[in-house]
């Protein structure tokens, strides 16, 4: 048998050989499309060390971010015609010229418009802090810019939609910005049964009907030139309501002149007054928000009395134009959204029957931690473990010489910081969430007066024990581990920033020894660490007991404790911390001294009461020193170079 084998091998090898030379083809791009079904241009040239080209069963790829690779499919069903065939016929020709010029049309044939991806590039960070990704997408016969918005990411990250594949765009709204189409997917379905195929078609720009279209032409997805179409209301296709149609709140600008959006109240203001030389009025404003965004609505006099009472917090309602939609006035609005809604006299609310689908709130949070990089006066979401609850306390304005009521909040989160936030007025009276209990503001104002600290707006809003992930992910760090942390705060950090004109940065301890920090000038830091060891000898100093002073006092033959910068005897020293202790990250360790008011957040009672243990009860000492162990702190921290005698 293993004759026969080489027998037939000899045979194909010479067929190999005797074939002529001319049959071969070269590697040239369109080869290279038909054997391999991949963009020929994102191939280089490669030689081998001996100078011949690789052949094609040489292996070599480039690395570039998954989102703009095709996804890899067997080669049959990339080149295959039969393949090819069942993609392009897939596709919902007509769809987007439907879509932009004529709305009844794309709702009736064109339900759920079937488009080919043919470019995904990021955007970068939109107002929200999301990440935003910009498409062209084609239905064969022409081609749009698109911009996906923020829910619909996950297509993006998982790998999904890549240039070549095929979509269901089961929620969209077309735009025009700047006279350039624009369409706004907020809900997409990757067909992944079509695979990833090259461009379907010749497609050409998409334009309103008195525009010119721009060829597209080779593998320039954008085509060669830029799309110039009238300013205009874009049509989207209809959700079945007699008010109009449904339009998403992230695609309301002031082009747009005929719509309806279903939205959920999550905020509504108080009725607001104002008494001017030139007359008076009353206001109120309401958040409203759908699974897109969220804008501001204000009513104003005959708006305020026609919708204040009907417009209800956490009900969902269907708003319909006219309404003028303009910039919105940042300095009156915690939303991240450049327009706001002002009610007009002919603007229809009825309440939706179906108030399920519409999300109760939208959040985006920051950490306390990060709030230490927000500069005053901005607005942002925060979740946290309440950790303290103040009572209501009551004070006149020194401006307008009105009373106001506040209550002070603590709040920590698993960054191992912990921050004051206000909240007033109502607000402040009917609060009766008990500690240990998960909530989420937004909306709360950003103020850097000794440190960082949140005061919650009139437009925020209070969230008890949300169920969302944030939520249940603190729950669980709480009930676990947090219970027992020690947190830092913002005042101690400000203190020591605006002493020294320079911003805490949180480093790892190899990062604080690499960088050599203290060895020049004075550096000042931040680690997140956990004590390994605290060295029980020379814990404290005899400090005098009068206020202010806090020298060492020495011990007199009389039994009394003498202050030399005071000139004044004691009875008994005020004992104070200096402590050495041991701390340890992931990355190393570190040695370092804590003074009086870190000792008494790390042991949690004084120095006198623990030299007391010392003095009394051996074991009780040893147990305070012990149940430190392991604890971890954030620590803020200054390194300096000293010298003792001759050593440094």
């Amino acid at each position: 048998m293993a004759t026969e084998d080489q027998r037939l091998t000899s045979q194909r090898l010479q067929r190999q050989t005797k074939e002529p030379a001319t049959k071969a083809r070269p590697l040239n791009k369109k080869t290279l499309r038909e054997r391999r079904g991949t963009r020929a241009d994102n191939l280089s040239t490669v030689r081998h060390v001996d100078g011949t080209k690789p052949s094609l069963t040489s292996h070599f790829s480039l690395h570039r971010h998954p989102a703009f690779l095709p996804s890899v499919e067997p080669e049959e069903t990339q080149r295959h015609p039969k393949a090819i065939m069942n993609a392009a016929s897939a596709l919902s020709k007509g769809s987007l010229d439907a879509i932009f010029n004529d709305a009844d049309k794309a709702a009736k044939l064109f339900p759920v418009p079937v488009m080919q991806c043919l470019q995904v590039k990021p955007m970068g960070a939109s107002a929200t802090g999301g990440e935003r990704f910009r498409l062209v997408m084609s239905d064969g016969d022409h081609y749009v810019q698109a911009m996906l918005a923020t829910q619909a990411n996950h297509v993006i990250h998982d790998g999904k939609l890549v240039r070549g594949s095929f979509a269901r765009v089961k929620q969209y709204t077309p735009n025009n910005l700047k006279g350039k189409n624009i369409l706004v997917i907020l809900d997409i379905e990757v067909i992944e049964s079509l695979g990833v195929q090259e461009k379907v078609g010749n497609p050409t720009a998409v334009e309103s009907s008195d525009a010119k279209p721009a060829a597209m032409s080779g593998n320039d997805f954008y085509g060669a030139k830029k799309e110039e179409s009238k300013s205009q209301a874009m049509p989207s296709r209809p959700a079945t309501h007699d008010g109009g149609n449904i339009y998403p709140i992230e695609g309301l600008s002031p082009f747009q002149h005929k719509w309806t959006i279903k939205a959920r109240v999550s905020m509504k203001s108080d009725i607001k007054t104002w008494h001017k030389p030139t007359g008076e009025g009353k206001l109120f404003s309401v958040n409203l928000l759908d699974e897109s965004g969220e804008i501001k609505a204000t009513g104003f006099n005959d708006q305020c009395d026609a919708f204040y009472d009907l417009l209800q917090e956490g009900s969902v309602y269907y708003i319909s134009s006219p309404c003028r939609v303009a910039l919105a006035k940042k300095q009156f609005s915690n939303l991240s959204n450049d327009y706001e809604i002002t009610f007009e006299r002919d603007t229809r609310i009825e309440k939706a029957e179906d108030q399920t689908n519409v999300p109760q709130v939208r959040f985006n949070f920051c950490t306390i931690q990060d709030l230490q990089n927000v500069e005053k006066d901005n607005t942002v979401d925060v979740i946290g473990v309440l950790k303290d609850v103040g009572d209501v306390t009551s004070f006149t304005s020194k401006t307008s010489g009105k009373p106001f009521e506040k209550r002070d909040l603590t709040l920590v989160d698993d960054t191992g910081y912990s921050v004051r936030i206000t909240i007033w007025g109502k607000t402040a009276n009917a609060f009766d969430t008990n500690p240990e209990s998960v909530v989420a503001f937004k909306g709360a104002k950003v103020s850097d007066f000794g440190g960082k600290s949140l005061s919650l707006l009139s437009s925020g809003t209070m969230s008890v024990d949300p169920d969302i992930p944030d939520a249940h992910r603190l729950k669980g760090w709480f009930d676990s581990a947090g219970r027992n942390d020690s947190f830092a705060t913002h005042q101690n950090m400000a203190s020591m920033g605006s002493a020294t004109g320079r911003k805490d940065e949180l480093k790892t301890i190899a990062q604080v020894k690499d960088e050599n920090l203290g060895m020049d000038d004075t550096a000042y830091y931040s680690i997140k660490a956990t004590i390994v060891f605290v060295k029980q000898d020379n814990f404290c100093y005899p400090a005098c007991s009068r206020e202010g002073c806090n020298k060492k006092v020495v011990e007199t033959g009389d039994g009394t404790w003498h202050c030399e910068k005071c000139a004044v005897s004691h009875d008994r020293p005020d004992y104070r911390y200096i402590v050495s202790l041991n701390v340890a990250d992931h990355t190393s360790h570190q040695w370092l001294s804590c003074f009086n008011e870190t000792g008494l957040l790390i042991f949690g009672l004084s120095a006198s009461d623990l030299m007391e243990l010392k003095e009394k009860d051996d074991a009780k000492f040893m147990a305070a020193f012990e149940a430190v162990n392991c604890k971890k702190f954030a620590f803020r921290c200054r390194a300096k170079m000293d010298n003792f005698g001759d050593v440094q």
